[in-house]
């Protein structure tokens, strides 16, 4: 099966045209079906997944003929997921594994839920194959939530997942559930909460299974003992010394292993006693300082020791340690890491302590004040406040993230920050489009882009941008409204732009009708 990359990549000419239109913000409804029904198949490709369609369309191609055109509609990021749940029950497998994938999204971004009873309704019916991770994220919180006590058996099963933060009653209640394979889940999971089973289970070489019982599952002394005399590869002390189940003297042990990863890990440990941590504040690795520095139960004394670190990551560390006032973290000579990725991160599922927030949004320290301005429900004091910060990250963050932030703002942000996602903040509801014109001249090729944003940029400039070095700066500047129309019509003959000159709004209904009669003269649809 051909992939999306490959389908375009065949494209010739007219079909790329075709493709422009059917995300053309003005084609007729009557021509959307007509591109559905005769266009070849990287147009459909292009009007099935890329852009919001008219109800009459949604119709027509959850009707089409075609597997390929429904899975494409079946992953658009654009459309209510209540539409795309509309293939919920496609006869073929093609397109409901896609549906369950999902929409591909850039960075932490994720999609958004599918309707609960349609999540239910492919969990009870669809092969576990296809309901793979993707999938998961698809669910909303409320019936993730609800699942250990779903009624429905198959919904169960997914609840016992959430195992480790169930309570007694509803753990008691999925094992002696009616249905075998959710006991049996739920056995499972509890067989794993037993030391003697899990030696029992226990695989004597490095791979996945292993890996999830040394760290996740409570050990044997025998199995503490095989790893520390005999381990079966070099991250076995490493992975118990994350165990919650260790023993108070393999923790004493480990504390002083030569391997300074294992020291790292055990550094980090809630159940580490006083002398091990001392022993860790003076470790000869700076890592290890770091981990032990981030401490809560570090003491004033190792909290002092640790601010005069010779490592700069070991004293931006210990900046960051809840027991400081503002004024001794003024006294710390840490280093704000400017490389950081300032990107989108998902709302938290539990509302994080609004007073935790605040102190964290008025602090001094840079750090704080960065994780404060990820927060989605940031009142608007502190937004104001954060927006305005000395900060790159801090800004950067907040444009980000919260729903209010302003155009000037993402505007500021996109100007100054030049790291992953930056991209991301042209998508964000309140980025600008009045004034971009002045940036055409930019030298920044992304910045320059911005100019196509501007209803009011100049014909002059726009048909300029359409022939800069840049890829992404032409076609932007191609889909403009003002470009001149003698170069317009040169650019729907370039193999590379045809498709976004097709998807220009200036693009008259005359032209846009012949473009439709030469693309069904080129070749039959695919």
């Amino acid at each position: 099966m051909p992939t999306p990359e490959q389908i375009w990549a065949d494209a010739d000419l007219p079909t790329r045209r075709l493709a422009g239109l059917a995300l053309h913000p003005s084609v007729p409804e009557s021509i959307l079906l007509r591109l559905l029904s005769d266009a070849p198949l990287a147009a459909r490709m292009v009007l099935c997944r890329d852009r919001i369609l008219p109800d009459a369309v949604v119709d027509a191609v959850i009707e089409h003929p075609d597997t390929y055109t429904r899975s494409f509609f079946a992953r658009n990021l654009h459309v209510d997921p209540a539409q795309r749940v509309r293939l919920v029950d496609d006869p073929e497998w093609f397109v409901r594994a896609h549906l369950a994938a999902g929409p591909r999204m850039a960075g932490l971004a994720r999609p958004r839920p599918l309707p609960d009873e349609a999540v239910v309704h492919m969990i009870s019916t669809y092969d576990d194959e296809l309901l793979g991770g993707p999938f998961y994220q698809q669910i909303s919180t409320r019936l993730r939530r609800s699942m250990p006590t779903h009624p429905i058996a198959k919904v169960r099963r997914w609840g016992v997942e959430a195992w480790a933060s169930l309570s007694t009653d509803v753990r008691a209640a999925l094992l002696t559930d009616p249905d075998g394979e959710v006991r049996e889940r739920a056995q499972l999971h509890a067989r794993l909460e037993d030391p003697a089973w899990v030696e029992s289970a226990l695989p004597d070489r490095p791979c996945h299974a292993r890996t999830d019982l040394l760290l996740h599952h409570p050990l044997t002394r025998a199995v503490v003992e095989g790893v520390l005399a005999r381990p079966a590869g070099k991250e076995d002390k490493a992975m118990i010394a994350v165990n919650p189940t260790l023993p108070p003297d393999a923790v004493v042990l480990l504390a002083a292993d030569s391997d300074p990863e294992v020291r790292c890990q055990i550094a980090q440990r809630a159940d580490l006693g006083p002398a091990e941590c001392r022993a860790l504040v003076a470790d000869p690795e700076p890592d290890v300082r770091a981990q032990v520095a981030y401490r809560a139960d570090l003491g004033p004394a190792e909290r002092r020791t640790l601010m005069t670190d010779p490592h700069p990551d070991v004293r931006l560390a210990v900046s960051l340690h809840p027991a400081l006032s503002e004024e001794e973290r003024d006294r710390i000579d840490y280093q704000v890491p400017m490389d950081h990725r300032f990107g989108f991160h998902p709302a938290y599922e539990i509302v994080r302590d609004p007073g935790t927030v605040r102190r964290n949004a008025l602090s001094n320290h840079p750090m704080l004040r960065r994780e404060a301005a990820r927060d989605h429900l940031l009142p608007p004091d502190l937004v104001a406040r954060l927006a305005a910060d000395d900060d790159l990250g801090v800004r950067v963050l907040l444009a980000q993230n919260h729903p209010d932030a302003s155009a000037p703002l993402l505007l500021r942000s996109f100007l100054e920050y030049t790291g992953p996602e930056r991209s991301h903040l042209t998508t964000r509801p309140n980025f600008p489009t009045n004034g971009l014109a002045a940036f055409a001249d930019h030298e920044d090729p992304e910045v320059r882009a911005l100019a196509a944003r501007d209803p009011e940029t100049e014909p002059t400039a726009v048909e300029r941008l359409t022939q800069d070095p840049e890829y992404a700066v032409r076609a932007a500047a191609t889909r403009h409204p003002n470009l001149p129309q003698y170069r317009l019509a040169v650019l729907l003959d370039d193999e590379e732009l045809a498709h976004d000159a097709a998807a220009n709004p200036a693009l008259d209904l005359d032209t846009i009708r012949r473009l439709v009669e030469d693309g069904r003269r080129v070749r039959p649809p695919a």
